[in-house]
């Protein structure tokens, strides 16, 4: 049944093998262990920008899309494991804008939630929603080793050198954003997560509890949430949650914790609605006689 498949595409078995050995080859010549640059890269970043400006935001509409990929794309003529936190500097100045007071909806473990529950800023502004973090989520760039057009194949992880492109774009968002946060903060964490609901090295820890302005914010709110079907694994006044409420007393900064925030839990229950998880008590008062 093979032959006739690799003729309806116009290929031999003889040359669907040699392919297909090219195509395993070249996935073990990749240079990094990281996804390679995202096709498109230009035209997603500035369709991202142009979005949020006419969308989401426009009171910020004399912010120059071109200018700010300009900006960004600086880093692609970098070795791409010599790239900086400051190298976004002028990037940073061009795209970053001011964060409504106790809108600020920080996370670790649970980035999809996150995004659903902030629902495009009319809830909260994580750093996805903010301009700077639009334009890079979930994709991926660098340039290639020894040459200066882009890395199509592979990008490096933290694993293979600190200093990578993608890594540095976002501690230097995420300092950025906890410089600009204000009021009441807002920490949702994953207590269903095995290592631990707050990594005690990680880009929270390390690049925005560190940069909170204590002048600016007025208290510190967090959200242990538990996955439904998920394993419990730490609560509030456990574990790592623990640790960072110590921290954060020591900071100076008041703060209250919450197991399973109740809108949180009832958007998670929208996938898992007979989950018992997700049962309702109905309290009805019996008519008087």
């Amino acid at each position: 049944m093979a032959a006739p498949g690799c003729a309806l595409f116009g290929f031999s078995p003889s040359a669907l093998l040699l392919w297909l050995a090219a195509a395993g080859a070249g996935r073990a010549d990749a240079q990094w262990s990281g996804k390679g640059t995202s096709p498109h890269l230009p035209s997603i970043f500035l369709g991202r920008c142009a979005e949020y400006l006419a969308l989401v935001a426009p009171q910020l509409r004399d912010k120059n899309c071109t200018a700010i990929w300009e900006a960004f794309k600086m880093v692609l003529d970098k070795d791409p494991c010599s790239v900086s936190p400051s190298d976004y500097d002028l990037f940073m100045n061009l795209s970053r804008h001011s964060i409504p007071r106790d809108k600020s909806l920080f996370w670790e473990n649970n980035q999809f939630l996150v995004t659903s529950y902030a629902e495009n800023t009319r809830r909260f502004m994580p750093l996805r929603d903010v301009l700077y973090g639009r334009t890079g989520d979930l994709l991926s760039w660098c340039r290639q080793k020894n040459a200066s057009g882009l890395d199509y194949q592979s990008c490096p992880t933290s694993e293979d050198c600190e200093n990578n492109a993608v890594n540095s774009f976002w501690k230097r968002a995420s300092m950025q954003y906890s410089k600009d946060s204000s009021g009441v903060i807002h920490v949702m964490l994953n207590g269903s997560e095995p290592t631990g609901a707050y990594p005690v090295k990680g880009f929270f820890a390390d690049f925005e509890v560190p940069y909170f302005q204590k002048d600016k914010i007025t208290r510190i709110e967090i959200w242990v949430m538990n996955e439904i079907e998920g394993p419990k694994v730490e609560s509030c006044g456990e574990g790592s949650v623990k640790i960072l409420e110590e921290r954060l007393k020591t900071m100076g900064f008041q703060y209250s914790c919450i197991d399973d925030y109740l809108p949180v839990k009832l958007l998670q229950c929208v996938d898992h609605s007979t989950h018992p998880d997700c049962a309702l008590n109905s309290y009805v008062s019996a008519p008087e006689p």
